[in-house]
């Protein structure tokens, strides 16, 4: 899969590709050129931001936008000099657009009004309301998509940590990479019509299989 099979980008310093990459590789702090160490390397920082994250968020934070901005700052912000900003570039992803760059700003305001206000902090009693909330805020921000990239692992790990203000264990996505993939994409797609049951339907069987495993 090239880039532009994955993107959609304009001329922009944040969809620059590191050079003597191919195309494969974003421009970055550390000179990587090879993708597969640089997946090591996202994988890595992520990892590392967890911990982070775990310690600063606790059970009763209600999240903002600014508060989604500083995850990403702190998961990629040492290899990315634009960790943390709002995009630019318009892109999409196997043919499905996300939301305009332009209009990024306003929703993510609109989603921190919404969405996040009623949705976090994550301590509903009702285990129904939890799975709702948890469905809700990640459709809708991977819907934004906000950054240049890292949006789905982002969301996955922001729902992490909504789940553990719930009381739940770490999530483990990893089921959302093999036989729930399509799975999975439709139901961030039945979200454009806030159609959020299918993603709750998957919820519940990843916190499932993440007690089970924990």
């Amino acid at each position: 899969m090239t880039p532009d099979d994955r993107y959609d980008v304009s001329d922009l310093p944040e969809a620059q590709f590191e050079p003597g990459s191919d195309g494969q590789v974003l421009k970055n702090r550390l000179g990587i050129i090879s993708k597969q160490e640089m997946d090591a390397a996202e994988t890595r920082a992520l990892g590392l931001a967890m911990d982070a994250l775990i310690r600063t968020y606790g059970e009763s934070h209600r999240f903002t936008a600014a508060d989604i901005q500083e995850c990403h700052r702190i998961w990629l912000g040492d290899i990315y000099e634009w960790a943390g900003q709002y995009r630019r570039a318009n892109v999409g992803k196997d043919g499905f657009p996300f939301a305009a760059a332009a209009q990024v700003p306003s929703l993510m305001d609109q989603f921190e009004r919404d969405v996040l206000r009623r949705c976090t902090p994550c301590t509903f009693a009702d285990r129904a309301q939890v799975v709702s909330a948890l469905a809700e805020t990640h459709v809708e921000l991977v819907l934004i998509h906000p950054f240049r990239d890292g949006n789905g692992r982002l969301a996955r790990a922001f729902s992490t940590l909504m789940a553990l203000q719930a009381g739940l264990p770490l999530l483990d996505f990893r089921v959302i990479a093999g036989t729930k993939k399509n799975a999975y994409i439709a139901a961030i797609q039945a979200g454009l019509d806030k159609h959020y049951v299918p993603m709750e339907k998957l919820l519940e069987e990843i916190i499932e299989q993440s007690r089970s495993s924990s």
